[in-house]
């Protein structure tokens, strides 16, 4: 039965505009918090062998046996009625619990998975594999505070293990609290260096700290090993933007345009064409971040910053700019209420 498992990454848009001369040069600068990638897996192999069972206890082992054996011939449905089935008559054959659990988290029925690798997890408390897999569904489920708790019982077991290390310092991400994962998204990478989630992970977090030359170099190691992905570019393009390195930002994101034209990533094109002054093709690069998406309220603040630039250039005659850049300001505040500098932005030009 395969062991891994996909799921999706979302980059969060959050635009911050700063102070800045009348030209409006200065107050486009979005803060990206780069989202970390989704917990890794680790193959059963190398969660522990299952307890011997007991003699009493043969009726249930007969039905892990079979089960095992439907599951190597891909009859998931079949193995998992065996495995409840061993549950039933003994419900502290932690293997069952385990064999259930991974045929659940294989299946998308998170809660399930849950339930039975926490009842793993309770039956051994020194099973690792036990532990860390009801870490890794209760991450699944965005109980984030739980998993912590589970991924630290299993690093007290196996503290080197990679994945767990990985995961924790992706959960405190997830939290809002990327100093308290630092540490092990850092002993990930010592683990393995050559792995490109874990330098990933360790970028996202640096990024998440301000510290965007630690980031940009994390992430550029990731791209050298990992397959090129638009959340690691944006995120590279980000953090690259945050350094001032505004040629290798509008670089990147014309590479990455070409291949994923998403609103995220021509919203940040405009975000660096603005920093190198080029306002024709920002502007242009935010209309068509909105071409695919109207309602992507960071590229409905750069076409307001880009408009309001252009009727300063006309000595303050090209009120039909100005409106629309007024218009575009109020439409991103429906959108995201919670952008101070873009209420400041109306008040004053309005």
């Amino acid at each position: 039965m395969p062991r891994s498992f996909a799921a999706p990454l979302c980059l969060l848009a959050v635009f911050a505009l700063l102070p800045g001369c009348q030209s409006l040069d200065n107050i486009v600068k979005l803060n990206r918090r780069p989202e970390p990638r989704p917990p890794a897996m680790i193959p059963r192999e190398n969660v522990g062998r299952p307890p011997a069972i007991a003699s009493e206890l043969v009726p249930a082992g007969t039905a892990v046996q079979r089960a095992n054996t439907l599951v190597k011939e891909g009859k998931y449905d079949l193995a998992l009625a065996e495995f409840e089935k061993a549950i039933e008559i003994n419900p502290k054959l932690t293997v069952a619990y385990m064999g259930a659990g991974d045929i659940y988290r294989q299946k998308g029925d998170y809660p399930s998975a849950e339930r039975n690798y926490g009842a793993a997890a309770k039956l051994e408390p020194n099973n690792f594999g036990a532990q860390y897999l009801h870490g890794l569904s209760l991450q699944l489920l965005n109980r984030l505070s739980e998993a912590v708790r589970a991924y630290l019982r299993a690093l007290d077991i196996r503290p080197d293990d990679f994945n767990a290390n990985l995961n924790l310092g992706t959960a405190y991400l997830q939290l809002g609290e990327p100093g308290e994962g630092l540490s092990f998204a850092k002993r990930a990478v010592d683990l393995d260096p050559k792995s490109g989630p874990g330098r990933t992970n360790l970028g996202a977090i640096y990024a998440s700290l301000n510290r965007h030359e630690e980031a940009v170099i994390e992430f550029q190691q990731a791209a050298e090993l990992t397959e090129l992905s638009a959340p690691l570019l944006l995120s590279l393009a980000n953090s690259l933007g945050r350094t001032g390195r505004y040629e290798l930002m509008v670089n990147t994101l014309e590479q990455l345009t070409k291949t994923e034209p998403t609103a995220a990533a021509h919203e940040r094109l405009g975000s660096g064409l603005f920093h190198l002054r080029r306002y024709d093709e920002s502007l242009a690069a935010y209309r068509k971040a909105l071409e695919i998406d109207p309602n992507h309220y960071p590229a409905l603040n750069g076409v307001g910053v880009c408009l309001m630039n252009q009727w300063h250039w006309s000595n303050q005659a090209d009120e039909p700019a100005r409106q629309e850049a007024l218009a575009a300001w109020r439409r991103s505040l429906q959108l995201e209420s919670q952008q101070p500098k873009i209420l400041e932005l109306l008040g004053r030009y309005k």
